[in-house]
């Protein structure tokens, strides 16, 4: 799925259930990391970083420890660029090269409404009207859910750029239900990357299978 939102030569890789034996593959700074969690979440954990190390196969990066760093976002191999996700049933991660990308961000959510106390949470009003109206010409997908997991990729995108948070409020988006696309307009000052100038993303999604699935790719220009 993930591998359908991002262009080569990003890689990715996914898994739909958890695998034990990606605890056991755990790295110990990675071990330690989750060591008194649950063991859901102690599969959950390793079983994306396993998605991870075989994206990272896939350009050639040998294997590392993938810990976390401030906020949460992930310490990648130098130059290297990438996103990592996971909900129930589904976990995914997408790297590249940061010679070819600026930043990737990929998230994924379960294709169900979300509790009613967190779309006006997450949501500005134009939005949420905008989504009145996909939601009455596409009701088989979780257009609140879709705005909240293509946030999220937004987030996972801006973060590694710009060294600081952005709240949901500071991001406007819209989709295009027929091309499978999203626009995000940042609502805060730009950051400027590459010798380019950021003030908002463009982005894919689809919804299959239960779930909805949002990515990022901001492409390095040529020459920079």
């Amino acid at each position: 799925m993930i591998e359908e939102l991002v262009p080569p030569p990003a890689t990715t890789a996914h898994a739909f259930t958890d695998h034990e034996a990606a605890v056991t593959a755990l790295y110990p700074q990675e071990a330690a990391a989750v060591a008194q969690a649950v063991p859901k979440r102690r599969r959950e954990y390793a079983t994306v970083r396993m998605c991870a190390r075989r994206a990272l196969n896939g350009l050639g990066v040998p294997p590392a420890p993938l810990v976390a760093g401030r906020r949460g976002a992930p310490r990648w191999p130098t130059g290297v660029v990438g996103s990592m996700t996971h909900c129930p049933g589904y976990r995914a991660a997408v790297v590249g090269r940061s010679g070819d990308f600026l930043g990737l961000g990929a998230d994924a959510e379960p294709n169900e409404p979300l509790p009613d106390d967190l779309l006006d949470f997450v949501s500005l009003p134009g939005e949420r009207a905008r989504l009145r109206e996909l939601a009455a010409a596409a009701p088989e997908v979780c257009w609140d859910r879709l705005l909240f997991s293509a946030k999220e990729a937004v987030f996972k995108t801006w973060y590694p750029l710009a060294e600081r948070e952005l709240d949901f409020s500071e991001a406007e988006l819209d989709f295009d239900p027929e091309a499978g696309t999203f626009s995000a307009r940042l609502l805060v000052p730009g950051v400027s990357a590459g010798g380019l100038r950021i003030e908002g993303f463009s982005g894919r999604w689809l919804c299959r299978d239960g779930l909805v699935v949002t990515a990022i790719a901001v492409e390095r220009p040529a020459g920079r």
